[in-house]
């Protein structure tokens, strides 16, 4: 069986606690692995979540402030420690290329695996594989800072009444599948479109377009909420949001399973983020994240 799920590593924004690594995320998507904003001490993270480097096929960087990418030094070394044989693909801010290329070689090590840099100059598509489709949206933050999102390709649906109506059955059903049609009766008229699930990734952003162009329609919206709605101004004025305004997003975008993430240190009662955004409007599924959590994507409708 496929697998699809969220493997949270870490959840503090700016500085890690007690209690929160810095950011760092993983998306089991079928075979692959991506991983995003890795922070401070990803690497141990994935030791204790028991995420491997050969697990990964991507790492993608929506910007370059330290929470988000200080753990690519110590990952991308044990990518090549571990001599991963695929290929491995790094999709960041081109206009953050030097900071890349920095940590990328923060220290000497022996390099065994070429990453295959993929840098992102503006929105649109970044990837596609047989799996999905991965693109990319900017942001709103005080750096250059783009969002993610995967598209899994539509589908179909087959209808085991209308197949039988038309006496469908067997080897013929995969025989439709393929063709197109059979005898005459076309794949539309025993079948339904299946649409492919969505996924985003939302990190340190003013409420903006590419906000709400990621989060449109999706299965799972992984979202900053740095601050509580009390705090609204400091969020304007640092490029962040509050969990109000992810919560907002999420439920005018039809969101299923909203992931709230990258706390601020002030905040000690994490029940409060969920009260927040209920109270916002929100009624999807919801989950308020910590370290080390697996959340598994939606199953398809």
């Amino acid at each position: 069986m496929s697998v699809r799920e969220l493997v949270v590593l870490g959840t503090a924004s700016q500085v890690p606690t007690r209690h929160r690594n810095h950011n760092g995320y993983l998306l089991r998507w079928d075979g692959e692995g991506i991983l995003f904003d890795p922070g401070e001490g990803t690497q141990r993270q994935m030791l204790r979540a028991g995420v491997a480097a050969h697990d990964l096929n991507r790492i993608c960087v929506t910007h370059f402030h330290g929470d988000h990418a200080l753990g690519l030094p110590g990952v991308i070394q044990r990518i090549n420690l571990d001599q991963v044989p695929h290929e491995i693909t790094a999709h960041y801010p081109k206009s953050g290329q030097r900071f890349f290329e920095r940590l990328q070689y923060a220290t000497p090590y022996r390099a065994t695996v070429s990453i295959t840099e993929g840098p992102v100059a503006g929105d649109g598509v970044l990837a596609q594989t047989p799996s999905y489709t991965l693109e990319a949206h900017g942001l709103s933050h005080s750096v250059e800072t783009y969002g993610y999102r995967i598209v899994e390709p539509d589908g179909r649906r087959m209808l085991p009444e209308l197949l039988a109506a038309h006496g469908i059955k067997g080897p013929d059903v995969g025989r439709i599948q393929r063709e197109g049609s059979l005898g005459g009766v076309p794949l539309d008229a025993v079948s339904e479109v299946r649409r492919g699930q969505r996924f985003a990734f939302v990190m340190d952003t003013r409420l903006c377009d590419g906000v709400y162009a990621l989060a449109e329609g999706c299965d799972m919206l992984v979202i900053e909420s740095t601050f509580l709605d009390v705090d609204e101004q400091l969020a304007v004025e640092h490029g962040h949001l509050t969990v109000g305004q992810a919560a907002r997003v999420a439920r005018d975008g039809g969101v299923r399973h909203l992931v709230l993430t990258h706390f601020s240190q002030r905040y000690s009662d994490p029940d409060e983020f969920e009260r927040q955004a209920r109270a916002a409007g929100y009624e999807g599924e919801l989950t308020v994240a910590h370290d080390l959590l697996r959340v598994s994507v939606p199953k398809r409708r």
